[in-house]
């Protein structure tokens, strides 16, 4: 059966008989809708939000689609028919944007109970469909169906219930949230806000007005719906999609541009759109390649931070460990340290005992002996000296390097302690045929305060090593004051102590090792393998 009215149709849609801006509310509303819903679907790598946007996209354009059918065909069998499920796709279409809703903000699928809930709500208009509760009867006179009222409020009440429940969820999530999250979470409920309250209310007021030319206005809400979309893939990258946002532009721009042929009659009109369209094709090509150049920059930056990241992930790791290392060879050093203290204490008792037989033996209190046996005993008491010696170095060393070292500073005249080493180590160098000479200071020097013992080994060990690599000359102490102007004098009460001789010297390049512990050079073994060290 035709309505009174009675429309000539090509393709099912297009007809003269209905006003341009029916088609450009419509068509581009659809192809936008869903060129943005299969986007982030395939984008998105087929994900549950992608998803749930193409189940919106499609049901929308559904909708849209058939309501515009209605609209351009006078068939009261097809327009009844196509009217009954349009109460469903309305509460389908909600649904669906409130589970986007939730999907976004929480990243994850919504439990059981709230899918129940959906079923529950969508229900009635699937079991309805087929009955008078749904549409009453049709009107032929103006080609258009009769809603039965209850069921008209109950699915537009169910919209209303919906925008107050995203409201309400936005509203207490927003606060949970810090400052970049609330931003996107405020440009989505604005978004999504806005298209239900254009859908539904353009509809009910349609309805209750009995003026469906109203509806179609309702459907941009759609295209500031997706523009918010796009908005968000290109500012906080939604739905993991990087900088595309231009392409959906571009595109947008084109179908509603060339959407204008639909209603456009004047052939002028027609070729400045045409050309417009062909420049749109133009610069939005050019647009679209300057976007993906700067993807792959920005892409290419990340992947630097990225490695940036990583190694200093790495130099961290190997950080550490290091440090675990040096703790660990710190406690090796410090048991090293223990066990030579140890050593040396232990060793302190023979040479003690050696050193007193020796002496006694020497003294004749064993009886007389030969002078061979006397040259016998003095090369043990000689040698055993040098082991106590030794054993007193590493009681120092070990003191030192565990903080042991105890000091007695008193006033002390440095020249008598430096005259005291000369006394002490001069027939050694008589020995070995050197000459060992202390330069006294032309004056008196005033006392200073110092640990004696310390000062005296000190000297000592300096002129016993030069008597022990000095093959021929002498060893030479000076004393002198230390006047503040001259080099590395610190102040007007500082003394310096010089011991020089006549052997083998210090290469250079050894000289930045020369205070270093246990640190010798490289050709001093072959002349003494004695040394202090």
């Amino acid at each position: 059966m035709l309505c009174l009215d009675n429309i000539n149709t090509t393709f099912f849609i297009f007809s003269d008989a209905v006003p341009s801006v029916l088609y450009y509310s419509h068509l581009p509303t659809i192809f936008v809708a869903l060129f943005l819903g299969l986007f982030v679907y395939f984008k998105s790598g087929r994900n549950l939000l992608g998803k749930v946007l193409l189940s919106i996209s499609l049901s929308f354009s559904l909708w849209t689609f058939i309501n515009l059918i209605i609209w351009t065909n006078s068939n009261s069998e097809w327009i009844i028919f196509l009217w009954s499920i349009l109460g469903f796709l309305y509460i389908f279409i909600c649904l669906s944007v409130l589970y986007f809703f939730c999907v976004y903000l929480d990243k994850q699928d919504i439990n059981l109970i709230k899918k129940l809930i959906f079923l529950l709500i969508i229900l009635p208009s699937i079991v309805l469909i087929p009955t008078s509760l749904d549409l009453t009867s049709f009107d032929l006179t103006n080609c258009e169906a009769v809603e039965n009222a209850s069921f008209n409020n109950y699915y537009y009440g169910v919209g209303f219930l919906i925008f107050i429940w995203i409201f309400f969820l936005s509203f207490f999530r927003y606060w949970k949230s810090d400052r970049f999250a609330r931003k996107e979470i405020l440009i989505l409920t604005v978004g999504v806000e806005l298209f239900l309250l254009s859908f539904f209310t353009t509809g009910y007021l349609a309805s209750f007005l009995n003026n469906f030319e109203l509806e179609q206005y309702g459907l941009f809400g759609m295209t500031f719906f997706m523009g918010v979309l796009a908005y968000m893939i290109v500012k906080f990258q939604a739905f993991n999609i990087k900088l595309i946002g231009t392409q959906a532009l571009v595109f947008s721009l084109f179908i509603l541009i060339a959407s204008q042929f639909a209603f456009i009659q004047n052939p002028i009109n027609r070729a400045l759109t045409g050309i417009t369209l062909i420049l749109l094709t133009i610069f939005g090509y050019s647009l679209i390649n300057s976007v993906k150049r700067e993807v792959r920059q920005r892409e290419a930056l990340a992947v630097a931070n990225r490695e940036i990241s990583e190694r200093k992930e790495e130099l961290q790791k190997i950080s550490d460990h290091l440090s675990e290392a040096n703790a660990k060879l710190k406690e090796l050093d410090n048991a090293k340290t223990e066990f030579v203290s140890i050593v040396a204490h232990q060793l302190q008792s023979p040479p003690t005992t050696i050193k007193g037989y020796s002496k006694l033996l020497e003294e004749g209190s064993y009886g007389e002996l030969s002078s061979e046996q006397k040259d016998v005993i003095k090369k043990i008491y000689n040698a055993n000296e040098q082991q106590v010696e030794f054993v007193a170095d590493l009681l120092s060393v070990s003191r030192l390097e565990s903080g042991r070292v105890s000091f007695n500073f008193e006033n002390c005249q440095v020249q008598d302690i430096c005259q005291e080493v000369v006394d002490n180590l001069v027939i050694k160098a008589k020995e070995k045929g050197l000459n060992l000479e202390f330069k006294r200071p032309e004056k008196i020097l005033p006392e200073i305060k110092i640990d004696r013992a310390k000062i005296r080994e000190s000297i000592t060990n300096l002129v016993d090593n030069a008597i022990k690599y000095t093959k021929r000359g002498g060893v030479v102490i000076s004393l002198k004051g230390c006047s503040l102007g001259e080099e590395k004098c610190l102040s007007v009460d500082h003394l310096r102590i010089k011991v020089s001789d006549t052997g083998i010297g210090i290469p250079a390049d050894e000289i930045p090792y020369l205070f270093s512990k246990f640190s010798r050079g490289k050709d001093v073994k072959r002349l003494n393998a004695g040394g202090t060290g």
